[in-house]
Parts: structure tokens; sequence; C-alpha cells
């Protein structure tokens, strides 16, 4: 019984990971134009929803990055480390803009 109530505060694991729980209120934009491809925001992703654009997409030897929308849950650390630590090439726009402007619609 003792090792139950230890055990209860866990909660369990999803069956599918990567999947958002709510509508984010903002969406990750990377400037493609202003990004470096220095990944720096990779590692600190809590959802692992960044990566590079593929190579095929133009014709530099570090491509941009760029966020799988529908795995982002809006919350800000890759814009916050982009404008600490590198070019601010990542801003946060309100998900009704987002959704109008790239006509992309995100559950």
């Amino acid at each position: 019984m003792a090792i139950y109530n230890h055990l209860k505060g866990i909660p369990e694991l999803p069956d599918l990971p990567h999947i958002k729980k709510k509508r984010p209120k903002e969406m990750a934009v990377v400037d493609e134009d202003n990004c470096t491809g220095c990944l720096a925001c990779v590692p600190f992703c809590p959802v692992d929803c960044i990566e590079s654009v593929p190579k095929e997409k133009y014709d530099i030897p570090i491509p941009p990055v760029q966020v799988r929308f529908n795995e982002c849950i809006g919350c800000k650390v890759c814009a916050r480390v982009c404008t600490k630590m590198t070019w601010d090439a990542i801003r946060m726009i309100n998900i009704d803009t987002f959704e109008e402007l790239y006509n992309i619609t995100i559950d």
C-alpha cells in the first residue's frame, strides 16, 4: 500500500508523444531570411518541434530552421533563446492571426 501511495501522483504517459492537450494562444514562426541555421533553439524546445528546413529548399550550406506547427505548444522558449543567443529570428504570433496569414487551422 505504501508503494501505491508513493506512485499515485505520477501522471499516466500519453499513448502518442507530441499530442497537444489544448490549442496554443500563440505560434512560433521562424523568419527564414533572418535565421542562421545555428540550431541553438532546437535543444530548448520542450516538444521537439523545431527542425532544419530540407536542404532541397535552399541552395545554401546551412539551412534555416522551421517549426512543425501542428506540434508547437506556443511556450515561447525558442523565441526567447533565439533573441538572447542568436539573431532574433523566431517571433510569436497570435494563433488567430497565424491561421489567417498562413491559411492553416491549428487544433
